[in-house]
């Protein structure tokens, strides 16, 4: 029977093709294509049937032949990073305000005018949003509304100062959003555009959470759209939100704090707030280890961010936000280039910022529905094999020279896991946020770039100064003639030295600046990560404990990540280096392998 092990990573699927007979495995052929959607999603499906294809055409067999495709518990790593700076977003001469109240009433979108409700009776035709305030109780403001809609009044939505959004809804004869518990009240401006939006049970706001959202409800132009995206992030993953136009200048600063995590343990729970810095956030997971789940403090950037990511896949699931646990998370300090305020040239400052990876706790169900799925499009049969770890150091383990007990640390695009297995057999493996997605992003922050795809290639590729025509200096400082003249576009440049030549980088930084940015962003995110999951799986907590590590996944295939770990790991007396599955695949492929290898041992 022909077996395949098919690994679904953040960037790539891969494909490991065997033939099992006599109770012996025959290695086919590998296959890699880019994924298709978010990891460990039903988009995936797409990724996998064209990277099986690509391995059977390799092999020379019909897809049909394949008896068995065997799956990894894939973990999402969504919407990989987000940045958040610990000084406070201030925003400056803002036209918005926005709110969130705990109990908000009825459910969905209203937008109008502002009115008091004790002026509504009187109100001329239109669409209105009455503000309620402490001395109107809620039967009374109930039975005001519905007097206004029965004389043809629209009323969209309401605003009330106490906490009775409930009582006033279920008095109503038609239903509309209501946000109350706004205690400055009388603050609210009357006569300007508002809209209210309440999400159903479990749900977030999608529309005010959202920065042309609010511009398409308001008219904003792209000028005053920018103004308002602090506000619209500081709304994500709130279930109510109201957000008012005032008059020009009269809200002329808000503050939305850069907030604090909750990080939840299995045994106890920790608070940190961000602008502490990424070592103490660090230290607070280490301390509530293992996690359980990660929450931001509502209406705050780190909250908006950690909900966006639990949004994302509620987007692509069947499950409810607040049932997506987040089961770790990557916090790196860095400096992210803020517009001054006032400045006359739009200079920049760079500013401290602390950079979050978050990781979603896997789904074994969201996998067997895939897997179900696949299996009936391609009439194979398809499960779920194991854990990536798991399968990382069986795949590791076909790397020459090497034996067990062994250690691998499997660096992929979104995720770095570890797996130690012991003389015994025995295998412990930990997953961890944060990878080649997170360098790319601190890359692109720091050095203020547009595009993650010029971030990605100078992640990538190493750099060289065009000095002339005719030669080039690498940024080792060694020189480089060369007979024909070189492009007159790349003269004076900073460039990529890509395999089809030389791509000049927008970037006004000098190449040493560019090469900093680079490596540190490296060394931030693998090396801390590689220490971090080997102190994990090691029974004692003692890195000194193992003697072999195999370095496998994308990111290892880096022209200088493998070296900045194995430097790391040189200090505690570990030979450390990268892998070469199978004698043929370097260090890719080492979880699809393992897979085939996985379903071969239990057969």
């Amino acid at each position: 029977m022909i077996i395949a092990g098919v690994d679904i990573g953040n960037a790539s699927t891969e494909t490991a093709l065997a033939l099992t007979e006599g109770g012996r495995l025959k290695f086919l052929s590998s296959g890699i294509v880019d994924t298709t959607g978010i990891k460990g999603t039903r988009q995936n499906i797409h990724g996998v049937f064209a990277s099986l294809k690509q391995a059977a055409d390799r092999a020379g067999i019909p897809l049909g032949d394949i008896g068995f495709v065997s799956l990894n518990e894939a973990t999402p790593v969504i919407g990989d990073v987000a940045m958040e700076t610990i000084t406070e977003t201030i925003i400056t001469e803002s036209t918005l305000i926005g709110h969130n109240p705990h109990t908000p009433g009825g459910e969905g979108i209203g937008s109008g005018v502002t009115i008091s409700i004790r002026e509504l009776p009187n109100a001329a035709a239109g669409d209105y949003i009455p503000i309620i305030a402490a001395d109107t109780n809620h039967e009374e403001a109930a039975a005001i509304i519905n007097r206004a809609v029965e004389r043809g009044i629209g009323v969209k939505g309401a605003v009330a100062q106490k906490d009775d959004a409930v009582l006033i809804v279920n008095r109503i004869k038609t239903p509309i959003p209501i946000v109350d518990e706004v205690k400055f009240i009388e603050k609210v401006p009357v006569g300007m555009p508002a809209v209210v939006e309440v999400a159903r049970a479990g749900g977030v706001v999608e529309m005010l959470s959202n920065p042309y959202g609010i511009a398409t409800v308001f008219g904003l132009n792209p000028e005053e759209t920018k103004f308002i995206v602090p506000v619209a992030r500081a709304l994500i993953g709130n279930r109510s939100a109201v957000v008012i136009k005032t008059p020009s200048g009269d809200v002329t600063e808000r503050v939305i704090p850069a907030g604090k995590l909750q990080i939840i343990g299995e045994q106890r729970t920790l608070g940190v707030d961000i602008e502490s810095g990424s070592q103490e956030i660090m230290k607070a997971v280490r301390e509530a280890s293992p996690v359980a789940d990660v929450k931001g403090e509502a209406g705050t950037n780190a909250g908006g961010m950690l909900e966006r990511v639990r949004q994302t896949l509620s987007d692509l699931t069947d499950r409810l936000p607040a049932d997506i646990k987040i089961q770790d998370l990557l916090a790196v300090d860095t400096f992210n280039p803020q517009k001054v305020s006032g400045g006359v040239a739009e200079e920049f400052s760079m500013e401290n910022a602390v950079g979050i990876a978050a990781m979603v706790k896997s789904d074994r169900l969201q996998m067997d529905m895939i897997a179900r799925e696949l299996a009936g499009q391609l009439k194979i049969k398809v499960g779920v094999g194991g854990v990536e770890a798991d399968m990382a150091i069986q795949g590791a383990l076909t790397t020459p020279g090497v034996s067990s007990p062994l250690a691998i640390i499997d660096m992929g695009a979104g995720s770095t896991d570890a797996s130690v297995i012991t003389r015994t057999g025995h295998v412990k493996s930990v997953h961890l946020a944060g990878a080649g997605n997170m360098v790319t992003l601190l890359i692109q922050t720091e050095l203020g770039l547009d595009s993650w795809d010029i971030a990605e290639d100078i992640k990538r590729y190493p750099l060289a100064r065009v000095e002339s025509l005719f030669h080039i200096r690498h940024e080792d400082g060694t020189v480089q003639f060369f007979k024909n003249a070189l492009s007159p576009e790349t003269f004076a440049r900073t460039v990529l030295i890509k395999e089809g030549g030389f791509v000049p980088i927008p970037v006004s930084a000098s190449i040493e600046k560019i090469k900093t940015v680079r490596k540190e962003a490296k060394e931030k995110v693998f090396v801390t990560n590689a220490l971090r999951a080997l102190t994990m799986v090691t029974e004692s907590g003692n890195i000194r404990e193992i003697d072999f590590v195999v370095l496998v996944g994308g990111s290892a295939l880096d022209f200088e990540i493998p070296q900045m770990v194995t430097g790391a790991l040189s200090h505690y007396g570990i030979v450390a280096g990268r892998g070469n599955v199978r004698e043929t695949e370097g260090p890719r492929n080492a979880v699809a392998t393992g897979l085939v290898l996985n379903y071969g041992k239990g057969a």
